[in-house]
């Protein structure tokens, strides 16, 4: 039987399984009633997948739009289909030779600052992008390839971690949007021989990381006893600046009214968007987000109190 679950459980997303279908298992394992994840993460790839539960849902939207972290394994001398392992080999390369290791690293290492920083992709026709209400990848099982604008995207830091050549292992950190499938087939194409992504592990979403993750199989064995392994609601906003209202205050932002709030200058944010709590010892003293606009709050997602 379903029941009100509210928080947060930071999954490590097993290989095999749709983010969908691992944010099903989670709902299955808390007997949640509703649940919803912050980001895909393709089959194939395994790692940081936060899920959602009950009101944590109204915030899930906040770390879609957050910077991730990647572990990705590339293999170089091949383009396929799809850009991972998945897909069928299209095209072999030779791969370049080098007089030794040292010079096969330097090699690589002159390949990051092309992508490095604000740079343009151009999505795969394997994804869910839509055009005309379809998504990319139905077109592309059909044998039709579609003219794809390319977009913005930023790289804020990426290097390799290790050789085991015609394999080779990058660390990567990025702005939503990234593609890790198109950004191994770009490296192959500036190398010269091509390439696709074999392996792929997210190891942070935005302040989240995946040393505080739980594997499907360890929730499954607990099952819904009450409060395990959740993260609270707010867990996933705390990089917002935060406020507290006094008992007055809080009933009328929670009624969705705008609240007057004078502030000393000790509050360095003129306008933000920030995290709202009650000035109360109780364990359920998280409002919701707020606009703070010109000394004015203005209610985003209040969370339905637990009555």
């Amino acid at each position: 039987m379903s029941q009100r679950v509210d928080g947060v459980v930071l999954l490590d997303k097993p290989s095999g399984i749709s983010s969908q279908g691992a944010v099903t298992a989670v709902k299955r394992a808390l007997q949640a009633e509703k649940a919803g994840h912050t980001g895909t993460l393709d089959p194939m790839a395994t790692g940081l997948l936060p899920v959602c539960l009950g009101e944590a849902t109204k915030y899930s939207q906040d770390l879609l739009d957050a910077d991730k972290t990647y572990i990705a394994q590339i293999r170089f001398g091949a383009h396929t289909s799809t850009g991972d392992a998945e897909g069928e080999i299209i095209q072999q390369l030779a791969l370049p030779v080098f007089a030794d290791d040292i010079a096969r690293q330097i090699c690589l290492e002159a390949l990051l600052p092309k992508f490095t920083g604000c740079i343009t992709q151009v999505p795969p026709m394997y994804s869910a992008l839509k055009r005309d209400g379809k998504p990319l990848y139905e077109y592309a099982r059909a044998g039709v390839e579609l003219e794809r604008p390319a977009r913005g995207i930023t790289i804020h830091a990426i290097r390799w971690t290790a050789v085991n050549w015609p394999e080779a292992t990058l660390e990567v950190s990025c702005s939503k949007g990234t593609y890790i499938r198109v950004l191994a087939e770009d490296l192959g194409t500036a190398l010269g021989c091509g390439a696709h992504l074999v392996g792929l592990r997210r190891t942070a979403v935005g302040h989240l990381s995946l040393q505080q993750s739980i594997t499907l199989e360890t929730l499954q064995s607990k099952g819904a006893e009450k409060g395990v392994d959740l993260l609270p609601i707010d867990a996933l906003l705390q990089t917002l600046p935060q406020l507290t209202l006094d008992e007055l205050q809080a009933k009328r932002l929670g009624l969705g009214q705008r609240v007057p709030l004078a502030l000393s200058n000790a509050f360095p944010w003129a306008d933000a968007l920030v995290r709202i709590y009650r000035a109360t010892s109780a364990p359920h003293n998280f409002i919701g987000t707020a606009d703070w606009r010109s000394g004015v709050l203005h209610p985003r997602r209040l969370i339905s109190q637990v009555s």
